[in-house]
């Protein structure tokens, strides 16, 4: 990194004070919505409620809130009835926790999160017992084992070698003797295969990419990386189809994962981005939505669940095109032409326009990438494309809402270059502009600690973890306040040496 001259030190200070000027004015405005709530665990704002918790735990989603929250908000905020919608669906928490008498729609751009909704509906809707006795037969007589033929693993380059030999063989049989059962049952061997991969190979998610074992003979780095215990294939694939066997046995009693005497609501999934999706949905048909977006963290999920599209059947250029459809979170993300694919969005850019706060930290991220001072160029981009690419998604959000109704939205605060990012303040600040009211701002007990890199750098800083409730107002409000300033963020004091480039 380059060495600052005192005048850039001084700049860069000047920057800083005025984002902390203008979060502070903000959190002034939003003063009586933050409301620290115990009941919100880290648990039950994560997968970590749903580890034992039948059906939802077979696939161990790590981006998930567990149904338990869904369960919960929706009491507490009185969604009862009607028709609900999840933008981000993921591995389907809100559509199956929702379900229980509520119709529930979600969209999804991911094939393994459409894989886990498309297995479970199914095993809802057209499993029969004879088919769970063909599953049940599966374990009990080790039928992959007998089984002479291979079906190739399709791979990605970033997946070639992910697996011991002895593994890739036995995956290989498994998918060959699959082919012999009925499209029902080959659904779920194929699913209770995509929930084992991770387990049974050299890899572990880790947030921006997959991190691999030594045991791989990958070059590795200084402290080379020790993932513990590797299942064995027969081991995992057993005790994967053995869980979902003690799961579904109640189902085949009763045809329901949800008790007979709850009405039992429909579920629909849009494959595909919620950028193109959502506008094709109609206006105020929702009764609420419940959601968590990926964060501004850098996080690429095309790497971090490559063992599974692989699988699936993604191919390198597909995976390519479903790392740009993503809303921008990582920064390969290119920015997106948001009016040209929507000029109706022309309230929701000027609403980002308008935030004084979010203008300021990306005049911040953008002056340190002119001085040299990210660790990605990439970053100013990626965040400059979260919020704007957010924006369009709450405006479509408020359009497809029925009036009165609520959206919860589960999201974390970030930290870059030493400037905090208040995500939950300047999407309720935009959310406010695009007609929503925000009734409150609910805040987990304990944050989370910035990365390890910003520690060192910039010293640890608590990061809120919250969820969003607001509530689609009858007309937008009108009136101007802080959070609705239509001005371009502009610097409080220009000293010698100041740079605009």
């Amino acid at each position: 990194m380059n060495k600052e001259s005192p005048h850039q030190t001084a700049n860069m200070t000047i920057i800083l004070d005025d984002i902390a000027r203008l979060d502070h004015e903000l959190e002034h405005h939003f003063r009586q919505k933050f409301q620290v709530q115990s009941a919100l665990t880290r648990a039950l704002v994560s997968f970590q409620a749903n580890k034992t918790r039948p059906v939802y735990r077979w696939y161990k989603y790590k981006e998930a809130f567990s149904a338990a929250l869904v369960e919960y908000l929706f009491q507490k905020y009185g969604v009862m009835q009607g028709k609900i919608l999840d933008p981000f669906a993921g591995s389907g928490t809100t559509l199956f926790a929702a379900s229980s008498g509520l119709d529930s729609e979600g969209i999804e751009l991911l094939p393994i999160g459409q894989q886990i909704i498309a297995t479970k509906t199914l095993l809802e809707a057209d499993f029969t017992p004879e088919d769970f006795e063909t599953l049940r037969r599966w374990v009990t007589d080790r039928v992959w084992q007998a089984n002479a033929n291979h079906t190739p693993l399709p791979e990605l380059r970033i997946t070639k070698g992910a697996y011991p030999d002895s593994t890739k063989t036995a995956i290989e049989k498994y998918l060959a003797v699959s082919r012999c059962e009925n499209p029902q049952v080959q659904t779920v061997l194929r699913f209770a295969l995509l929930c084992i991969l991770e387990a049974i190979s050299y890899t572990r998610k880790d947030g921006q990419y997959l991190r691999w074992d030594y045991r791989s003979g990958r070059k590795q780095g200084a402290r080379p990386f020790d993932k513990g215990i590797i299942l064995s294939f027969d081991q995992a694939i057993a005790e994967k189809i053995n869980e979902m066997v003690e799961d579904l046995q109640p189902v085949t009693a009763q045809m329901s994962f949800f008790p007979t005497t709850t009405a039992q609501g429909g579920i629909h999934l849009y494959d595909g981005s919620c950028l193109h999706v959502m506008p094709t949905l109609g206006r105020g048909v929702y009764d609420a939505i419940m959601t968590s977006p990926p964060y501004c963290n850098r996080y690429d999920y095309t790497r971090t669940y490559a063992l599974e599209l692989a699988l699936l059947g993604t191919d390198e250029k597909q995976l390519s095109h479903l790392r740009q459809e993503m809303l921008s979170c990582t920064v390969e993300n290119r920015a997106k032409d948001l009016l040209a694919m929507n000029p109706g969005w022309t309230a929701a850019v000027a609403a980002a326009d308008g935030t004084e706060l979010l203008q300021a930290i990306l005049y911040y991220l953008e002056d340190q990438k002119t001085r040299g001072l990210l660790n990605n160029n990439g970053i100013p981009r990626m965040v400059r494309g979260y919020f704007y690419e957010m924006a369009c998604i709450v405006a479509e959000c408020s359009r497809v809402l029925k009036p009165g109704g609520a959206l919860f939205m589960v999201n974390d605060n970030v930290r870059y270059a030493g400037a905090s990012i208040a995500v939950d303040m300047i999407l309720s600040a935009i959310a406010e502009k695009l007609g929503f009211r925000v009734q409150q701002i609910l805040v987990l007990p304990n944050g989370k600690g910035n990365s390890s890199q910003q520690m060192g750098e910039h010293g640890r800083e608590e990061l809120r973890k919250c969820i969003y409730v607001w509530k689609k107002a009858g007309m937008p409000r009108a009136h101007r306040t802080v959070a609705n300033r239509h001005l371009r963020y502009a610097p409080s004091a220009k000293p010698m040496g100041w740079s605009t480039a």
